[in-house]
């Protein structure tokens, strides 16, 4: 993620919601496609201070009155009194504030989500509501595991689990994966190299892209290098994965042992790496650790570039007692399906008419 800068001189980054040298209030300027100190002016709106914008601005409601937000909107004619940003319309279900913690809860999926919109943009990625046109649409639930009351005799002792996936592109967050204590659990209980806020949206936005880049498009192609999604049935693979795990060979042939389960999520894994390529290489050229290189320019170099770059920080966070940061390893087989991504993607950006200045969430 790249950093900018606030008009008195000082670095802001991508969560800020205010300038700490100066106090003036910054946000996320859809025009500039960065973040932006805010003038206030005599409607009690905002004006950018973007060198040649000066766009006129109101903050999202959920920047406005909730606070888990920071990106701005840009006012016309037609903008209603507290208008969403084009991050937060695509929210179905949000928490339910009124429970101690959930509103910190809710501000790290919305950081999340923000970053994973900001690398879509970037890589010129197709995404939209019903409205839009787009099927099938995108959507959100940030969700709780519902704890029946003790008073109700009757349900004593009954829990709704919440489950994270994707469903005809409504993607569900368990709000319990922003509590890092439960996440740190859930991911050694599962064996997990990673589990993070960031993965989570990033696969299951993979899920999406299969609905809505490979569905009736590529399934012939996608088959020939993830393998068959029709067989065997998901809910059988399901079963037989938690049952006897991956293969003792997985490595050689997947991103993940989770990939193993079912072609479905050999795509999803794979993709999220993808995405997860980009959004590192997209940080260290910022950066000036390594010459900036996004994947869709030249997916060779690119890898080439993330393994030195994982390779090093993994050993830096090692120094510190920390997880790897890239614990893939990029055998040819995986190779080879990160290709596919990145081909499909490619050809997705190419028919959406080219990538978008990055961040800049679709209207």
């Amino acid at each position: 993620m790249k950093t900018f800068a606030c008009i008195c001189g000082n670095r802001l980054f991508f969560d800020n919601t205010s300038c700490l040298a100066c106090s003036r209030k910054v946000g996320w300027c859809p025009e500039c496609a960065a973040i932006r100190a805010l003038e206030p002016t005599a409607d009690g709106r905002f004006r950018c201070t973007g060198e040649d914008c000066g766009a006129a601005l109101v903050p999202c409601r959920n920047y406005a009155l909730e606070g888990v937000c920071n990106r701005m909107v840009v006012t016309g004619p037609e903008t209603p009194e507290s208008p969403l940003c084009g991050g937060c319309r695509f929210n179905r279900t949000v928490p339910d504030t009124s429970v101690p913690g959930n509103r910190a809860k809710w501000a790290q999926l919305e950081s999340a989500k923000r970053r994973l919109l900001y690398t879509l943009d970037d890589l010129g990625l197709p995404y939209g509501t019903a409205e839009d046109g787009y099927d099938p649409p995108l959507c959100f639930d940030f969700k709780a595991d519902l704890v029946r009351e003790k008073g109700a005799w009757h349900r004593l002792g009954a829990v709704e689990h919440v489950y994270t996936g994707h469903a005809s592109g409504r993607i569900t967050i368990n709000l319990d994966e922003a509590d890092d204590a439960e996440r740190e659990r859930r991911r050694i209980n599962m064996n997990e190299a990673h589990r993070t806020l960031i993965g989570h949206f990033r696969h299951e936005i993979a899920h999406y892209y299969w609905e809505l880049l490979v569905r009736g498009r590529c399934e012939d192609a996608c088959r020939a290098c993830f393998g068959d999604h029709d067989d065997p049935p998901y809910g059988e693979a399901l079963k037989a994965h938690y049952k006897s795990g991956p293969p003792d060979d997985w490595p050689q042939r997947y991103v993940s042992a989770y990939a193993t389960m079912h072609p479905w999520e050999d795509f999803a894994e794979t993709f999220a790496v993808y995405l997860d390529m980009a959004a590192v290489l997209d940080t260290v050229g910022h950066w000036g650790l390594e010459t900036a290189i996004r994947p869709l320019d030249d997916f060779d170099r690119a890898l080439s570039t993330y393994r030195h770059v994982g390779i090093s920080l993994n050993e830096i966070n090692r120094e510190m007692g920390l997880l790897d940061v890239v614990p893939e390893v990029f055998v040819a087989p995986v190779v080879d399906k990160l290709r596919f991504i990145h081909e499909l993607i490619r050809t997705a950006s190419r028919d959406a008419g080219g990538t978008t200045e990055p961040g800049e969430a679709r209207a």
